[in-house]
């Protein structure tokens, strides 16, 4: 089998999907509540080495339907390269019917419209794109990289190349000011709507030590909300989404409360149930604390 370098992440949806290494860490790698690839320094595998992985890889999985490609950003591979490395995947699993990947902002912003084409044509079936927020302040201090409108740019290009987008928020990241929140639930609702993704999956921050994120908590400069205070961010989110169709995701491990929506049909009975659970208060209702993970 192929040598993997460090912790493999992947999202919960390529569960059963062969996971080949292309990149090694994330090429932006700044994010201050982000512990994923602090270890790593980022590069790009050659097409030799993808090569040898696929090779190694062909006798036990050589009927695989789905692969994901690793780490944090293959799409800021040159383009060349990862069309030749897609070509590859699929001339050597003749049943693949989906690959998938993490990409940036910047990254996607950086290949054409026709590229993103090429790339889709290839096998390309999924990006998975880390919004985090629709709020420029709060991307600004998470050090995101990227402004809300360029990644509003970033996810209509993946749309208009015909790759199904997967977007993901985070609950809480602007801690305990209530005026933050409700601009982070506006502003956030407001770019799910005009990115048009297929799917978005709601994570809750945890703050993880050995980041900037832990350090500002230490030194009293963040602090969690509540659960009961991120299920009322949850479900102001959700109010200000208006997804013409898709799934609406909060089932991740560190949420407190379930939830899994289809859009739009059940967007508004999902908000009143959050609500009804903010205004009984009955925290018996949420995940444990002691349950809850990355």
């Amino acid at each position: 089998m192929p040598d993997y370098e460090g912790l493999i992440i992947r999202p919960p949806s390529e569960a059963d999907s062969l996971i080949l290494q292309y990149t090694i860490g994330c090429s932006h790698n700044r994010c201050i509540f982000c512990p994923a690839y602090k270890q790593k320094r980022f590069r790009i595998r050659s097409l030799e080495e993808m090569r040898d992985h696929v090779e190694a890889c062909l006798p036990a999985y050589g009927d695989t339907r789905r692969i994901f490609l690793a780490d944090g950003d293959p799409l800021g591979a040159p383009s060349g390269e990862l069309t030749e490395l897609l070509t590859l995947l699929n001339s050597s699993f003749p049943g693949l019917r989906r690959i998938g990947m993490y990409a940036n902002a910047i990254s996607i912003l950086g290949k054409t419209k026709d590229e993103l084409i090429r790339f889709r044509e290839k096998g390309l079936g999924i990006v998975y794109l880390g919004v985090e927020s629709g709020d420029d302040r709060l991307l600004t201090w998470m050090n995101k990289g990227v402004t809300s409108a360029e990644m509003e740019e970033a996810g209509k290009r993946v749309k208009a190349a015909g790759i199904k987008l997967s977007v993901t928020i985070l609950l809480g990241i602007g801690g305990v000011d209530k005026d933050m929140s409700v601009s982070h639930s506006r502003q956030t609702g407001r770019l799910l709507t005009a990115m048009g993704s297929e799917y978005v999956g709601a994570l809750t921050t945890m703050v993880v030590p050995g980041t900037p994120l832990h350090d500002l908590e230490r030194s009293g400069a963040f602090a969690l909300p509540s659960a009961l205070e991120l299920l009322r961010e949850l479900a102001d989110i959700l109010e200000h989404t208006h997804m013409e169709r898709g799934l609406f995701l909060a089932n991740h491990a560190s949420n407190y409360l379930p939830l899994r929506v289809k859009m739009p049909d059940e967007r508004e009975d999902a908000v009143r149930m959050i609500r009804d659970v903010v205004r009984a208060q009955d925290t018996s209702l949420l995940r444990p604390d002691h349950a809850r993970r990355l």
